[in-house]
């Protein structure tokens, strides 16, 4: 459980940080605890991390702040970070949960282990972590919530300009076709995407608009 030494974190608790490694098919099966009380404490003050992060960093309504922070804190966010700095590798499960470790658990202990970073070291590295882990990803403009149909239309319609979706090409026998998309903003294109159903080529054009517009 050496994920944390390239951070320069050690834990000196050790018994802190395999608990928050443990998920309670895990505690249920061989007694103990498990990451549900770190979990709690970790989401508050990556709450606290990150608002006070974008609160500095933008000058922006309430209800904008509370999007992009959402954006950065939500399951497949956290699943990423984890997955990134090796949390996934290490968790614990009982013998029924082992073929099913899924994004909500990887999701979980990144917070259940941020709670026993906090402490253990206290809220200042804690606070250090979260930004070195995460601002790589807000620098980026990365995308995490699935919906970029509607990110898009926010967008555009922040800027009163007309967006459309274009099918492009139509490919395939009937029961298995592929769908092409142009996403058009006032009659550019700005993104193209491919899927299995016209639902997913139209997603597919989104994302590619709004990481072409990120950029």
């Amino acid at each position: 459980m050496n994920f944390l030494e390239k951070y320069g974190i050690k834990i000196d608790n050790h018994d802190l940080l395999l608990t928050a490694l443990t998920h309670s098919s895990y505690s249920n099966e061989h007694g103990g605890d498990n990451y549900e009380r770190l979990e709690f404490l970790g989401d508050a003050v990556l709450q606290l991390v990150t608002s006070e992060y974008f609160y500095n960093a933008l000058q922006v309504r309430e209800g904008e702040l509370s999007k992009i922070r959402a954006s950065f804190v939500c399951e497949e966010a956290l699943a990423t970070y984890a997955k990134d700095i090796g949390i996934d590798k290490c968790i614990r499960v009982g013998n029924g949960q082992l073929k099913d470790v899924n994004d909500t658990i990887i999701a979980d202990t990144f917070e259940s282990v941020l709670g026993a970073i906090y402490l253990d070291k206290g809220f200042d590295v804690a606070k250090n972590y979260v930004l070195t882990v995460l601002k790589p990803y807000i620098l980026q403009h990365h995308i995490f919530l699935g919906d970029y149909k509607s990110r898009l239309q926010e967008l555009v319609q922040t800027d009163r300009k007309t967006l459309e979706y274009v099918l492009t090409s139509e490919e395939g026998p009937s029961h298995d076709k592929t769908f092409a998309f142009d996403v058009v903003i006032d009659g550019i294109v700005y993104g193209r995407g491919v899927g299995k159903s016209k639902k997913e080529a139209e997603q597919q054009a989104a994302k590619d608009a709004l990481e072409k517009c990120a950029k």
